[in-house]
């Protein structure tokens, strides 16, 4: 996973260089967005996609091409050996911009700012499972909205890694914590899906933003997670998380 932060790109040079990579839809998406802040992240973000990819398979940034899929999640459409490979999923929130990429299994990845916004608690009781709207209700009241963005992350997780947008009913699964550092997964048996199937991982980046990924299991090949922060054509290191919870 690389992790970005937007607000912290601002050489001229840097963002001239992600501009000359963008493609004419990506060039017309960014100044559709009114506010700059919101331009930028675009740009960064469009930019993130891109060079990462690049280290990967041998495509130019500015030569790779996406199509949305029939949920509309951004697929690779380039036509390049180990292109077809390739997974990546996206999200952002305030500063924080995070891609996932990994090689022949499906992933999903959410993010949440904790802190820039109330934690929408209410609407646990209709759209979670059951198990879960009654293990927050009993939760005393100051630690519901953590609990709250720490459920959300990965259930969107699971649903952005089944790539088939809301046809993934959120009351329909539901996410047990286990202890402090472990997680699991369980489902309806119409989900059409198996809890084996998926590895998950929570974790805080800084002290606002909590970050969870849904990694699919490929036989008795373990999916293993390496965090990293970067700025696109620019520097790179590991990038310390706390709190790692991962499947029981």
């Amino acid at each position: 996973m690389w992790c970005a932060f937007a607000d912290e790109i601002c050489e001229e040079a840097l963002l001239e260089q992600y501009e000359q990579l963008l493609s004419h839809d990506e060039q017309q998406r960014r100044w559709r967005f009114v506010f700059p802040r919101d331009q930028h992240r675009y740009l960064v973000t469009r930019a993130l996609v891109r060079t990462v990819l690049s280290r990967y398979v041998d495509v130019a940034p500015a030569q790779w091409t996406f199509v949305a899929n029939a949920h509309g999640r951004p697929e690779i459409a380039n036509d390049h050996p180990g292109a077809s490979d390739l997974s990546f999923n996206i999200s952002h929130t305030a500063n924080l911009i995070v891609l996932a990429v990994s090689h022949g299994r499906a992933l999903g990845v959410d993010t949440e700012n904790t802190r820039v916004r109330p934690a929408p608690v209410e609407i646990a009781d209709r759209y979670f499972a059951p198990s879960e709207a009654a293990a927050l209700r009993v939760l005393p009241k100051d630690r519901q909205p953590q609990r709250f963005f720490e459920y959300w992350t990965l259930k969107e997780s699971y649903v952005k890694a089944r790539a088939i947008g809301l046809s993934v009913p959120l009351h329909k699964f539901s996410v047990q914590f286990v202890g402090d550092r472990h997680v699991a997964l369980a489902m309806d048996g119409d989900l059409g899906d198996s809890p084996e199937r998926w590895h998950l991982w929570q974790f805080a980046v800084g002290d606002d933003c909590l970050a969870a990924v849904c990694a699919e299991r490929m036989g008795g090949d373990e999916p293993r997670l390496v965090v990293k922060r970067i700025v696109p054509l620019g520097d790179e290191h590991a990038l310390d998380v706390h709190g790692m919870r991962t499947s029981a």
